[in-house]
C-alpha cells in the first residue's frame, strides 16, 4: 500500500508524458552525482588492481559505462522512491517529489541509461564486466530499493553489496576475470557501509520514521544502532588493512589503513558512548564525515600506489 494518496503524489508523479518542467540540472540530480563519483573512483581502483594495465581507451570507455550505470541506478531509485522521498526533508526537493518531473520520465531515462551502460561495457571490455554491471543495477534497484529498503532494518547491510560491486566491475573490465584483490575491495566497502550510513540514520531517524522506512534506529532503537556501529567499526579496521597484509598494496596504504582503522574504532566508540542531546547528533555526523574521508583516503592511496607501480614499470 502506498504511503501517500494519489492526490498527494501530484500531477507529475504518474507515468504520463505531459510536458515536463525538468531542467538539465534535474536530470543530473537523477544520476546522484556523489554516489556516481564514488562508483567511478572505486571502479578505477579495481581496474588498477588487475595484473596487466588495461588499454587507456578501453579503460576510459569502461569507466564511462560504469558511471552511466551508476547514474541509471540512481534514476530508477528516485523513480520508485518518489512517494517516500516527498516525506523526508533531505529528499523532498528531488525532481519528482518537487513536481518538476513525471515518474515516467525518470523511469524511461533510467532504463535507457541502463541498457546503454551494460551494452557499452560488454562490447568495449568483456561480458563478464557487462554482466556484473547489469547485476549491480538490478541489485540496487530491485533487491535494495524495491524490497529491502521498505521491509527490513538490515536493508543497508544486505543492500550495501550494490555499492560495493564497482571495484569488481572495474577489475573484470581490465582482466576479464576476478580474483581475491577485487573481492577484498568489495568486502571493504560492504563492511564500511553500515557504520557509515547508520551514523547518518541516527540523525535523520525522524525523516525515516515519517516515511515509514524501517531504518535501524527506528526499529532497533538508537542505542542498539550505536552498538552495531561500534561492532562494524571493529570489524572494518582489520579488513581495511588486508590488501596490505596480503601483498596487494604497499606500506603507505598499510600505514593509512591502520591509522584510519583506529580512527573508525574511536569514532564508533564516541558514537556508542555519547547518547544524549546535540553532542550525540554532532558526534554521529562527525563519524559519518570521517567515514567518507576514511574510505576516500584508502582508495586514493591505493590508486596512487598502483599508478606509481605502473609508471615505474613502463
Amino acid at each position: 500500500m502506498s504511503l501517500v494518496s494519489e492526490s498527494d503524489l501530484g500531477q507529475r508523479s504518474d507515468f504520463g508524458l505531459a510536458a515536463s518542467d525538468a531542467s538539465p540540472s534535474d536530470y543530473v540530480a537523477l544520476l546522484k552525482p556523489r554516489v556516481m563519483s564514488l562508483s567511478i573512483f572505486t571502479a578505477f581502483a579495481g581496474m588498477l588492481m588487475a595484473p596487466h594495465p588495461v588499454h587507456p581507451v578501453i579503460g576510459a570507455i569502461a569507466l564511462l559505462a560504469i558511471a552511466v550505470g551508476a547514474g541509471a541506478s540512481g534514476a530508477l531509485n528516485m523513480w520508485y522512491d518518489s512517494d517516500i522521498d516527498r516525506l523526508m526533508a533531505r529528499t523532498a526537493n528531488r525532481p519528482i517529489p518537487a513536481g518538476r518531473m513525471a515518474r515516467g520520465e525518470a523511469l524511461a531515462f533510467g532504463l535507457v541509461l541502463s541498457a546503454f551502460a551494460v551494452l557499452t561495457l560488454g562490447l568495449a571490455a568483456n561480458w563478464l564486466a557487462g554482466g556484473l554491471l547489469a547485476f549491480t543495477i538490478f541489485y540496487y534497484v530491485v533487491v535494495y530499493t524495491m524490497w529491502l529498503k521498505r521491509s527490513t532494518p538490515q536493508n543497508i547491510v544486505i543492500g550495501g553489496a550494490a555499492g560495493a560491486l564497482p571495484p569488481m566491475v572495474g577489475y573484470a573490465a581490465a582482466a576479464g576475470s576476478l580474483d581475491l584483490s577485487s573481492l577484498l575491495l568489495f568486502t571493504l566497502i560492504f563492511v564500511w557501509t553500515p557504520p557509515h550510513f547508520w551514523s547518518l540514520a541516527l540523525v535523520k531517524a525522524g525523516d525515516y520514521g515519517r516515511a515509514g522506512v524501517p531504518m535501524a534506529p527506528n526499529v532497533w532503537g538508537p542505542d542498539a544502532t550505536r552498538l552495531q556501529i561500534l561492532l562494524y567499526s571493529l570489524l572494518l579496521a582489520p579488513i581495511g588493512a588486508l590488501p596490505w597484509v596480503l601483498g596487494y598494496a604497499g606500506p603507505v596504504y598499510g600505514a593509512v589503513a591502520c591509522l584510519g582503522g583506529i580512527g573508525m574504532i574511536l569514532g564508533g566508540w564516541a558514537v556508542f558512548s555519547r547518547r544524549e542531546g546535540d553532542l550525540a547528533r554532532k558526534t554521529a555526523m562527525r563519524n559519518f564525515g570521517f567515514s567518507i574521508l576514511y574510505l576516500f583516503t584508502l582508495f586514493a592511496v591505493l590508486v596512487v600506489e598502483r599508478l606509481t607501480t605502473i609508471w615505474l614499470g613502463a
